[in-house]
This record gives structure tokens, sequence and C-alpha cells, in this order.
């Protein structure tokens, strides 16, 4: 009886030994030997399309008006009154402050007082010219008389023309005491009220008048863009160059594009030593005085590729300073090429250099690829990527 209860669990045992063994065989196999397929990743891929596109340089920049003209005072004394509020257009000739002139009135007084009494004296050296004239002709007195007295004339005609000279400058700083606009524009800051002191020496202007029809863009470029931006043009001198720069756009402060373009109308003759760079001005219309001394801005410098490259740049990844992308090739593995970029928008780079017109690269993930990994392909329509995200 127990030989034959032995032999009973002996049978079942073993069979049941073998199938774990080979289930267990068939798993490491499967686990060591892993279908390639299985490991490649799933990633997006897209031919690199080519197509027309205008890029821009932006440079950043400070706006002021055609003419700015700091007001100031000729003459000392006490502000008495203040014609205009600040921000107000003023036309040309319009008064604007007015300086307490009691002072200045009372010198012209005395100053047409002094012609007067040279007056009186020119009247009587006349007098006592004409008195001596015959009696020297007829020889009653010696000529030292009469030379002596065509001399007083002279000096009292000479006293007649610095007081009139003496009245015309009283004058003068009279009229200096109602300051007027000298052109139409602007009113900008006054810091000034009435009854404050002001005068010549004073640091503060009075005001700062500004003319805004035409508005000037300052903005500088490094050594290399004005190189870049030398070659870029034809023409043998700058000023030649300058005439075949297109139009330029002005980008406002919230991100809107001035509706008036401009034309770069002037460089500076030397760089400045201290940041490195050169300085540039534009020229805009303002017809509706959109633009004000003061405002910022950015200065957008087209430039037309008629075809080009399009490469969105989250298929992209820099390694020292180097802009790289992942290529794919006819069995699906990957292949890192550096690539040359002429231009960029927000999302897209523009390639001169590095990819043909088709080539397949890898849209997204590439964080962990490196080169000779096999992928799974996902074809996305180059198409698709454009329209999602236009140039």
């Amino acid at each position: 009886m127990k030989a034959n209860n032995h032999t009973i669990h002996t049978s079942i045992i073993v069979p049941a030994l073998i199938a774990l063994s080979i289930s267990l065989q068939s798993c490491m196999s499967g686990s060591a030997n892993p279908s390639p397929q299985s490991q490649a990743p799933a990633l997006p891929v897209m031919g690199t399309p080519v197509s027309p596109v205008t890029v821009y340089q932006e440079f950043s920049s400070s706006l002021e008006g055609k003419v700015n003209v700091e007001v100031r005072p000729q003459v000392d004394g006490y502000l008495e009154k203040i014609y205009v509020d600040e921000g107000a257009y003023v036309t040309a000739g319009q008064p604007l402050f007015k300086i307490n002139a009691q002072l200045y009135n009372e010198a012209l007084n005395n100053a047409k007082a002094n012609v007067l009494a040279a007056q009186a004296n020119v009247q009587k050296a006349q007098v006592d010219l004409d008195r001596l004239k015959p009696l020297v002709d007829n020889a009653v007195i010696s000529d030292v008389q009469l030379k002596t007295a065509k001399a007083n004339y002279n000096a009292a005609t000479a006293a007649l023309a610095q007081a009139r000279a003496m009245v015309g400058n009283a004058q003068i700083n009279v009229g200096y005491t109602l300051i007027k606009a000298p052109v139409s524009g602007y009113i900008g800051s006054i810091p000034f009220k009435t009854g404050s002191l002001v005068g010549r020496g004073e640091t503060q202007p009075l005001t700062v008048l500004s003319e805004v029809n035409t508005m000037y863009a300052y903005f500088s470029m490094s050594e290399p863009d004005f190189i870049a931006f030398k070659n870029k043009y034809p023409g043998e001198t700058i000023e030649q160059k300058l005439k075949n720069v297109p139009s330029v756009e002005l980008l406002l402060a919230d991100n809107t594009v001035y509706p008036q373009q401009g034309k770069i109308e002037l460089v500076q003759g030397q760089f400045d030593k201290t940041i490195g760079a050169i300085n540039f001005r534009a020229a805009f219309p303002n017809p509706n005085k959109i633009l004000r001394s003061g405002n910022t801005g950015k200065i957008r410098l087209p430039q037309l590729f008629n075809e080009v490259l399009v490469v969105p740049q989250e298929a992209t990844f820099e390694i020292q300073d180097k802009v790289f992308v992942f290529t794919v090739d006819s069995s699906n593995k990957v292949t890192s090429k550096p690539i040359a970029v002429s231009g960029k928008t927000s999302y897209y780079y523009f390639v001169n250099k590095g990819l043909s017109a088709g080539e397949k690269i890898v849209l997204s993930g590439t964080g962990n690829l490196k080169d000779g990994v096999q992928i799974q392909p996902q074809v996305v329509s180059a198409d698709s990527v454009l329209k999602a995200n236009p140039i």
C-alpha cells in the first residue's frame, strides 16, 4: 500500500514540474529576446517643407519728434502766467508763459528818457556849431572853437545812437517776458508753477515742445549685424545702400504694429565704443498724432526668402550654441544633423544649410533619442503643421 501511494504522488508531481519549467523557460526566453519592433518608440515624423517667407530682425528703439525744442526763459523774473496746459497742442507764435515785466518796463522807460536827453544834447551841439561857423568864416574867431563844437556835436550824436540802442535792448527784454511757441507741436511737462522764480540759469526748461508730424525712431545695431546689413543691400556707399533698404515696421509697446511704415534714413558716422554698436534713425509719418516723444518700441527690418526650408523649433535641440535635428532614413533609424538658421519666428526656424527639401525629420519627442536608434515613424503632413501654426 505504501509503495502504491508513493508511485501515484510521483506521477502527478513530475509532469507538473516539467510543465512549470517549460513555462518559465518560455517567459524568460520571451523577456530576454523581445522583438525589435516592440521596443522602437513611435514618434511623429514630417517631411521638411519649402516656403516663401518674410522674416524680421527686431531692434529696440526710442521715439522722438522731428523737432524737440526746449523752451527756456531769456530773462529773470517771477512766472506771472501760464497760458497752456501739459499735453496741449499749440501753434507757432502762440503765447505760452508770461514773466513779470515791471522791472523791464521801467528799464525801457529809463532808456527812452535817455534818448530824449541825448536828442536835446544833439540839438544844443547843433546850435553851437551853427553859431560858430559864420564867425569862423568871417575870421572873427579862430577855427579851434569850431572844431571843438564839431567834436561836441559828434559826441552828442554818438550818445544819441547809444541811447537808442539801449531802448532797443530794453524792448527786447520786455518782449522776452512773453514767451511764445517757436514751432507748432505738443507741450511736454511743465515743472514750474505760477509765482516760481525762473531765469537763464535754470537747469530745467519751462517745457519741451515737440513737433510730431514726423517721428524719429532711434535704434542701434551690433557690429556683426551692421556687417551683415552692409552686405545684404546693393550699393557702393552706405547712402546708396540705404536707398535699397525696404520700408521698416514699428512694433509698439503693446506688440501691435504701427499702421504707417517708416524708412531708414540715417546711420551714425562711427561706433559707440562703450556698447560696440552703431546708431540708426528711421522716420515714420505720424498724421494722426498717435506717436509721441518718449514712446518706445521695436524696429522690424524685413528680409524676404523666396524659397527656404521651414523647420518647427520643437523639432530641434541645441548643443554648444549649434542647432540640430534628427533625420530619419529609409530603415527608420535616426541621425542627428546640425542646421544653419538664417531666420526665425516664434515657432519656426528657416534653414539654409544642413537639410534638403522633403527630408524627414522627427517632429517631437527627441529628448531621449540617440544616433542609430530605430523608431516607428508616425507621418504628419507638413501642410497640417503649417496650417496649425501659420508662418
